[in-house]
């Protein structure tokens, strides 16, 4: 259908359609709406970071070794290898009592366009902790020494710790193993793959836990874990991210109202904490967005994300032009001159 798709144009002329698709869920795992396809068997790529770092939290390592909230927030991240990033990812292999060498991701060019001239410029060559995936990786680390298991294969799909984050997908999503499946991400660990309102659900599930960690005292452990998760996010959006970063303007834009964050390829997942707005629309409680470009562009993605959300009347409390510039970004060429538009033609449709 044509409001399936974002749109970009040059001089009038259509030039390119990306295919969407989205599932906005609420806290139950009900389907509220959709575009395209909710049901599209999704690689959720860096999206799962959140639910990975659940398991971390879960083998009692992230207390062990005296992580703290920031560091948290780190292996959430698909971070831009900023000084402030490798700082904090160098200062957790300290605290973890671990080399660079015990890395399983290896290194890569910076997200970042400002951090990889730089490095040009100095002839850096970047090594595993710049990679953007460090503070996940050595929260695996972590979790692999709590309980007791081999650290040098903790990204092995069948060690130990890979098979407790399995079990807390299954958990998470309330699927069956063979509900879900597993490919490598390009960090080097395993990724799930599962119905794209899936991811929905597992991030209306970590904002529904900071809400009820405001007014229930006996919430379970998880809940617990899921809420500290969802607001180290929200507290350091900038370790998340970094300048600029789609992730880190979204949260930093919302205060605390959601968190986001990016999956490689076109993935996306939003937590929305209830409000009187989220009611409106008919969810209970918490409410998940999941958000799948079928082309992988991130432009687009970002695109459809804020358009999603607009339709939501999910907005931030003030203006925020940082944010729009990724809602209806120009093109433009070379010379500096706009010669198109991206427009989100997308419309979100009652289940």
């Amino acid at each position: 259908m044509e409001n399936d798709y974002v749109i970009s144009e040059r001089g009038g002329v259509v030039e390119n359609r990306h295919k969407v698709h989205a599932s906005v869920v609420d806290a139950t795992g009900k389907l509220l709406f959709y575009i395209g396809d909710p049901l599209r068997m999704t690689l959720a790529r860096s999206t799962a970071k959140p639910m990975q770092a659940l398991a971390v939290l879960e083998t009692g390592g992230f207390d062990e070794f005296r992580f703290d909230d920031a560091d948290l927030a780190l292996m959430c991240a698909s971070h831009s290898s900023e000084e402030r990033h490798i700082a904090r990812a160098l200062n957790m292999l300290t605290k973890v009592q671990g080399k660079e060498s015990d890395l399983r991701c290896g290194g890569h060019p910076a997200v970042s366009d400002s951090v990889n001239r730089d490095w040009i410029k100095r002839g850096y060559n970047p090594t595993a902790v710049c990679n953007n995936c460090s503070g996940k990786h050595i929260g695996m680390l972590a979790g692999s020494k709590a309980i007791g298991a081999d650290i040098t294969a903790y990204h092995h799909p069948m060690h130990p710790l890979q098979l407790r984050v399995k079990q807390v997908a299954q958990e998470l999503c309330d699927l069956e193993a063979n509900d879900i499946k597993w490919g490598v991400d390009g960090c080097n660990l395993p990724a799930p793959a599962f119905p794209l309102h899936y991811l929905g659900k597992i991030y209306a599930i970590t904002a529904s836990s900071a809400d009820q960690m405001g007014s229930d005292d006996s919430a379970s452990t998880r809940t617990q874990a899921l809420s500290r998760i969802y607001h180290a996010m929200a507290r350091y959006p900038e370790l998340v991210g970094g300048e600029g970063r789609f992730c880190t303007v979204l949260m930093q834009a919302f205060q605390g109202r959601l968190i986001g964050k990016l999956g490689a390829d076109g993935c996306y997942g939003i937590g929305i904490r209830a409000s009187e707005q989220t009611a409106k629309f008919g969810a209970t409680g918490a409410v998940g967005i999941s958000v799948k470009i079928e082309d992988g562009n991130i432009p687009i993605l970002y695109s459809a994300v804020l358009e999603i959300l607009e339709q939501l009347e999910i907005r931030p409390s003030e203006m925020c032009e940082e944010l729009d510039v990724f809602h209806c970004p120009v093109i433009r060429n070379t010379a500096g001159v706009i010669t198109g538009h991206v427009i989100p033609a997308l419309k979100l449709r009652n289940s």
